[in-house]
């Protein structure tokens, strides 16, 4: 790595799965650890929404949940992060619909021409990270071994649709989106997306208890702010939308292979199979996971073993929680040892 604590694999020109090419398209990766001469340790964890892969290395480590002195891990970075092709540097022509059946098949294109890899001991991922683990199982079924989907699904259920509605609608209200993009840096927006997303994110639990308070916030209006105001600030508005597409256009199924069959899609799944949502998430709720598990026939096992918090949607990242952490650190080695 030169300069920079990442690699570019250029794919080219692309044809996406809507039939628009995509020209020079690009996917940014980092990796952990060393690759076995059998190619046969390798983890890949993908990106979850506006996450740069330097935002959830913190669960890579030799006391981690991904350990990198015993595997290969991979992060690559979804479109729309900034990083990989996203709007704000691939010029000013429309971005195009991108879905996760892109961003797999580009992300296959990297592991087996970069690295000859033919077998996936884990995808892990949370949120749009354990969409695309749950993409990965279906699409390439004889390749991946294990998939924890931790706080995703199989594809973007109605409510879910609803919620991210929300979350344009007060990004793109901010006078800085005019003519279908952002000019300029829409900080009113910025500010209504992290207090709707605050209320989503967070269990009604969380605030009943006064949980924040735990991070060291004297206020709720003071976690309200510190914690959410400028959220997202740090990423492109037009990446932002772009990335909502995805999650929005998610659903294992939405392909010629399927049909939009979503019981033959889970039913194309073989990996042992690790559904963990958290108890108290709203974006990804256990009943959705509950109805894949059942349709999850022809996997190796299919378990169901929600994440007992109250931290909601955020108890799949918890990158100040210890509690969690354990919770996600055990339940990773179990799956790891089948």
């Amino acid at each position: 790595m030169t300069g920079r604590d990442y690699e570019t694999f250029e794919a080219g020109d692309v044809t996406l799965a809507s039939g628009a090419v995509f020209p020079a398209m690009n996917l940014v990766y980092r990796t952990y650890g060393t690759l076995s001469p059998d190619k046969d340790n390798v983890i890949l964890y993908p990106t979850s929404f506006s996450a740069q892969h330097s935002d959830i290395e913190w669960l890579i480590g030799s006391d981690a949940v991904l350990d990198p002195s015993r595997y290969f891990i991979i992060i690559p970075n979804l479109f729309g992060n900034g990083l990989s092709s996203s709007p704000s540097n691939s010029g000013d022509a429309p971005f195009p619909d991108v879905t996760y059946h892109d961003a797999i098949a580009i992300q296959h294109r990297l592991l087996a021409e970069r690295f000859g890899i033919k077998k996936l001991a884990l995808v892990y991922g949370w949120s749009m990270g354990g969409m695309q683990a749950y993409h990965w199982a279906a699409l390439h079924p004889e390749m991946v071994e294990r998939a924890a989907v931790v706080c995703g699904s199989a594809r973007c259920v109605p409510y879910n649709h609803v919620f991210l509605e929300s979350v344009k609608v007060a990004l793109t209200g901010d006078p800085a989106f005019r003519d279908g993009r952002f000019v300029e840096k829409p900080v009113a927006g910025y500010r209504a997306m992290g207090r709707v997303y605050a209320g989503w994110a967070m269990s009604h639990g969380f605030y009943r208890d006064e949980l924040w308070r735990e991070a060291g916030f004297t206020s709720l209006e003071d976690y309200l702010v510190r914690a959410w105001d400028g959220a997202f600030a740090r990423r492109d508005a037009n990446d932002l939308l772009a990335q909502v597409g995805i999650w929005q256009r998610g659903d294992i199924s939405r392909c010629d292979a399927f049909g939009g069959d979503l019981g033959r899609a889970l039913e194309a799944i073989k990996a042992h199979m690790l559904l963990m949502p958290g108890a108290t998430d709203r974006y990804f709720d256990v009943r959705d996971n509950e109805d894949e598990l059942g349709r999850l026939v022809n996997a190796k096992s299919a378990v169901l073993h929600p994440i007992p918090s109250l931290h909601g949607h955020r108890a799949g990242n918890p990158v100040n929680n210890p509690r969690d952490q354990a919770f996600l650190k055990a339940e990773i080695a179990a799956l790891l040892s089948k």
